[in-house]
């Protein structure tokens, strides 16, 4: 497994919104829960290709802003249509209060 990076400090990322960031080239997105989980998705929905970092998130899922796709942000499966194909997730760590990602994504 590759080395986690830093990404940023937790309280750097507000409880319910969500970032982008680019990890060797490929677009994540960062979100941090209204519970204060934080999450790794990459950040391209699967059926429209827009960044879901500017979708909404509702527990444990994100939105794409576009038609309304939701993806869990645990698994990277679709909960609703019209995506039907999940997006990677990424490792996520928590260490001293900062964001650190793995960049390949979870089997």
């Amino acid at each position: 497994m590759a080395d986690f990076l830093r990404i940023c400090g937790l309280d750097e990322i507000e409880k319910g919104t969500a970032v982008h960031v680019d990890i060797d080239d490929e677009p994540i997105a960062v979100v941090h829960t209204d519970n204060g989980e934080v999450y790794a998705i990459r950040d391209v929905c699967s059926h429209a290709e827009v960044p879901l970092s500017e979708g909404e998130i509702e527990g444990c899922t994100l939105e794409c802003w576009l038609h309304g796709s939701r993806f869990d942000l645990r698994t990277g499966a679709p909960t609703g249509l019209p995506a039907t194909e999940p997006v990677p997730v990424y490792p996520v760590e928590i260490r001293d209060d900062d964001i650190y990602v793995c960049p390949e994504p979870k089997k």
